[in-house]
């Protein structure tokens, strides 16, 4: 088997089980190992630490399978790993609940696979070069109950890898249509094949049931709204009005479709499609007020060599919504971007709040749902950050 080898003093961190080897901590790499191969992973002093997937073109040059000597890499490895991970989510699979992540990569032991659960299908993304080289053992292992499968593996994560993009069904016959599930009670249909991530924003299912808690009375704004996953949850929650704001005309067709899949009336709620930071702005500039607002932007930051120029946009859009919010209103406001840590985040908000001239205080932190879940080797699993915030 091709071996890497680091450099003398480089083995604390796979020592303490962070599942990353960077180049820069390579002293040399034996047997010419090829993309996605696995390979064993040795300390300076020629001692056996890990076992894990070669991407020669990736600055994460190696991620990491095992870190017992024992295991073989194969499809009874893999096996073995999906049913953990697919045992961990059991309590998920109900009638009220019927889409959930099921396989959260590094977290899980298999770096780089994600499947998410919706009904009856899995959609799977495969971002890592060691994944790849298992492609036709996982789908085999991932279509044994009878679930169908697309996948969605066209993530950019997949061009530092050295992979291309693909998606589509993995049986050509499979043609997938709207997917209606259930959340916490409502209905929404998700487009698998060309809706954002997977197809719906999973990682947000208890904080939309959350939002629920502060919703009676209010009039809201659901901002970055996406296909209405927030709204709904505000208009269930007993909200009085809410606004959408969303910047595709397609996701507002969707979210307006699953309003009325809830049976919401359509007076409750206002549909804005425009760039959320010239609409905030004309919101301002037109003296609207709210008394909730839900700020879940894209990912703006997604490594920290992009963090400065992240944190410009989470204070712009943090800032206008302070300035719409009414005395005593409560902003729930999100970043996704893994190079913005949780630190960081609330010093951007505060520095928004003191620029919009009020005082707030934050009532609750949120992160991503459990069936995210973070390895406490491995905190960049920890990629969702939210504040609830009150204003004064």
């Amino acid at each position: 088997m091709a071996s890497l080898q680091l450099k003398s003093g480089r083995e604390r961190p796979l020592e303490r089980r962070h599942p990353w080897v960077f180049s820069g901590a390579i002293e040399r790499v034996d047997g010419d190992p090829g993309l996605g191969e696995t390979i064993d992973i040795l300390a300076g002093d020629d001692r056996w630490l890990a076992r894990g997937a070669y991407s020669p073109h990736s600055q994460i040059r190696a991620r990491v399978w095992t870190w017992s000597q024992a295991d073989q890499v194969d499809q009874a490895f893999l096996a073995g790993r999906l049913e953990r991970a697919l045992a961990a989510r059991g309590g998920l699979a109900t009638g009220a609940q019927s889409a959930y992540r099921q396989v959260h990569a590094e977290s899980d032991g298999l770096p780089g696979l994600i499947v998410d659960r919706y009904a009856g299908w899995r959609v799977v993304q495969i971002l890592s070069a060691g994944v790849e080289r298992f492609r036709q053992e996982l789908m085999s292992l991932l279509a044994e109950d009878g679930s169908q499968l697309y996948e969605r593996s066209d993530s950019e994560v997949r061009q530092l890898e050295g992979l291309e993009p693909r998606s589509g069904p993995v049986v050509e016959s499979d043609r997938p249509p709207a997917v209606e599930i259930e959340e916490n009670g409502l209905r929404f249909m998700v487009d698998i094949a060309g809706g954002q991530k997977t197809g719906f924003y999973l990682d947000q299912r208890r904080n939309r049931r959350r939002v629920r808690d502060y919703a009676p009375g209010v009039e809201a704004l659901d901002a970055f709204a996406y296909t209405g996953g927030f709204a709904a949850n505000l208009l269930a929650g007993g909200a009085q009005h809410v606004t959408l704001l969303e910047a595709s005309a397609d996701s507002l067709a969707g979210a307006d479709r699953n309003l009325k899949l809830n049976t919401f009336k359509p007076e409750l709620y206002e549909q804005v499609a425009g760039d959320a930071f010239t609409e905030l702005r004309r919101f301002r500039d037109q003296g609207r007020q709210f008394d909730l607002i839900v700020l879940d932007p894209p990912k703006f930051a997604p490594t920290r060599a992009q963090a400065q120029a992240g944190a410009r946009g989470y204070k712009d859009i943090n800032l206008l919504a302070f300035k719409l919010l009414r005395a005593g209103g409560v902003l729930f406001t999100f970043s996704c971007s893994g190079g913005i840590e949780p630190e960081l985040f609330q010093k951007i908000v505060a520095g928004a709040a003191l620029d919009a001239g009020v005082e707030a205080v934050i009532l609750e932190r949120l992160s991503q749902s459990s069936d995210h879940p973070v390895a406490l080797n491995f905190p960049e699993g920890a990629y969702l950050k939210g504040l609830v915030c009150r204003v004064g």
